[in-house]
């Protein structure tokens, strides 16, 4: 790519940036996670603990969830760091080692970087065909810019390819335009389709207004737009195109259905359950655990309760942190 190339493609994407602005919304609820910075926190005795925990008779994994799912995610990394520095082991793998299953998972993602549990799920959602709709909306619509950009960064990084490469050969039509869009990749089109209209129109414009031409389309044709997508969409660009919608209207609302679903499945859906309550858990955990109580009668807290088996319970209800009465 030439340098005058590079600066075009630059520009665009700072224009869709500042104009998608769905994450600078939820960003700004950053007071409504229910995880925060452990005031007492002091890294030397976290390091001990955890050490204590596996390195005793039987692995504690009471204290390593109490340890990891009460200190923000930048107190982890100091964490890691120190008992790297302090034992000379990393302290990700000495878990991996001592765990295993769905807790495994969770602890994992708890002690990565934002980037690289973002970065992960992208990658395995594009080439599992069946949900690169779905998670792949998910990350690229309710992620902040400097997080989308680092996520994009670590995915060619880790994986030696640009997620916008992995886009155009693993997934095809409107679901390809609408990722690339979110991706911030979006080419200039000769004479756009009437979908790669939608795609623009979804993907460039602020929530807000969005939102307002939302109401006004249905009252000019006596549908919500929701309707019409089902009509003319069919399969995973549908399926995307809703999803976006969804976040747009309600990023929480959108949030409290996702993890209904996954609790209404014959095996609860712990990668999503994982995905959605680490990554909110700093931001607005507490608006989609009100959303949820709201839509579906009952407590999220209590859904997790009454449906997780496992040891994975205790984090995953650590996360979600609270009843909601």
């Amino acid at each position: 790519m030439s340098v005058s190339s590079e600066k075009t493609g630059f520009s665009l994407t700072q224009e869709i940036l500042s104009h998608l602005g769905l994450a600078n919304k939820t960003a700004a609820w950053g007071t409504l996670g229910t995880l925060r910075t452990f005031l007492s926190f002091s890294v030397d005795k976290d390091v001990q603990r955890l050490l204590r925990a596996i390195a005793g008779q039987g692995v504690d994994r009471a204290a390593i969830v109490d340890v990891l799912t009460n200190r923000s995610r930048e107190q982890r990394q100091l964490i890691a760091q120190a008992f790297q520095e302090r034992t000379q082991q990393d302290l990700l793998k000495s878990l991996q080692a001592a765990l295993s299953g769905h807790l495994e998972r969770i602890v994992v993602a708890l002690l990565q970087p934002a980037a690289r549990v973002d970065a992960q799920d992208l990658r395995t959602a594009l080439k599992d065909s069946g949900s690169a709709e779905d998670v792949a909306v998910e990350i690229l619509a309710t992620r902040t810019p400097p997080q989308l950009q680092e996520c994009l960064a670590v995915y060619k990084h880790d994986f030696h390819v640009e997620a916008e490469e992995d886009i155009q050969s693993e997934t095809s039509g409107t679901l390809r335009d609408l990722l690339l869009a979110l991706a911030k990749a979006l080419k200039q089109a000769e004479g756009p389709s009437t979908e790669g209209t939608w795609v623009l129109i979804l993907t460039q414009r602020n929530p807000e207004h969005l939102v307002r031409v939302f109401d006004q389309y249905q009252r000019r044709t006596g549908h919500e737009l929701e309707h019409t997508v089902r009509n003319r969409f069919h399969g995973d660009a549908q399926t995307a195109l809703l999803s976006l919608a969804s976040v747009i209207r309600n990023t929480a609302l959108y949030f409290a259905d996702k993890l209904h679903q996954a609790l209404q499945e014959t095996e609860p859906n712990y990668r999503v359950l994982t995905r959605i309550l680490i990554s909110r858990s700093e931001t607005d955990l507490l608006s989609i655990r009100t959303e949820f109580r709201k839509k579906f009668g009952r407590s999220l807290y209590s859904s997790l309760q009454d449906t997780v088996k496992g040891d994975c319970r205790p984090a995953l209800l650590a996360l979600c942190r609270a009843e909601d009465l």
